[in-house]
């Protein structure tokens, strides 16, 4: 009898107004004003939150599978003038269903930013793309930046869903050693993404061998189901781990 392999599901950008304001195309012309928002030429977005009953699916999709799911949750959200809105007054509606997922061992939350985007340069541009600035811990950026978006995105998740986050998912992959000092300053143990930097030798750090990764977009536009036949496809031959269970 073979052993099954270890692998941790991943969903990204829950509670991230980058599903609203990152707007752009990849096609020859397609950020051209509107012509991005169009279905031909748009990349990304816009696209809405997961509401309550979606959340109710999956955590009875998790349980029917026995799998777990790590949910990067960005702590706030960031409206058209700039001001960042915490996730738990901005979706109040999904509160108890995401912390139900928590608490019976079906969800864990990872921190995923607290504004996935440089506040100020997030909303669509009229001649190009906007997805540059849809990250978040850019190392041009000043380390207290770095420091105080973690620091209040944790204490965020934290009085949000009640539990230490203990996971740290860079937005886009863009990271620095800025933001590592700054997560070891606000008790991340863990970072997951699929590029280590040098900086990182001593960090824990998780690469996505082991992780599927996907974003809360691909369940919007394409229904639970699309989550459903991903695990199904997936459930007999491994076991479902947390990324902060995860093994360097």
């Amino acid at each position: 009898m073979t052993s099954k392999k270890i692998i941790a599901l991943r969903m990204d950008d829950v509670g991230a107004s980058t599903k609203k304001y990152e707007v752009y195309s990849k096609k020859l012309f397609g950020n051209f004003l509107f012509l991005k928002r169009l279905k031909y030429f748009k990349a990304w977005g816009p696209y809405r939150e997961l509401n309550e009953f979606e959340w109710n699916d999956i955590l009875k999709l998790l349980y029917n599978f026995n799998c777990k799911l790590t949910v990067g949750v960005t702590a706030g959200w960031v409206e058209r003038n700039g001001e960042i809105v915490p996730f738990n007054k901005k979706f109040p509606n999904l509160l108890g269903v995401i912390k139900e997922g928590v608490e019976s061992g079906l969800l864990e939350i990872a921190n995923h930013g607290l504004t996935h985007c440089i506040v100020g340069k997030h909303l669509p541009k009229y001649f190009k793309s906007n997805r540059f600035y849809h990250r978040e811990f850019y190392d041009f950026l000043p380390e207290k930046v770095h420091f105080e978006h973690i620091k209040i995105s944790q204490q965020i998740l934290h009085d949000t869903f009640g539990k230490s986050i203990t996971t740290l998912i860079p937005p886009g992959n863009v990271y620095s050693a800025k933001t590592v000092r700054s997560m070891r300053n606000n008790r991340i143990k863990v970072l997951n993404s699929s590029i280590k930097i040098p900086e990182i030798d001593d960090q824990e750090y998780i690469n996505e061998e082991q992780v599927i990764a996907f974003h809360d977009r691909e369940l919007v536009i394409y229904g639970i189901e699309w989550l459903k036949n991903l695990v199904k496809n997936i459930a007999e031959e491994n076991e479902f781990r947390f990324i902060k269970e995860l093994k360097k």
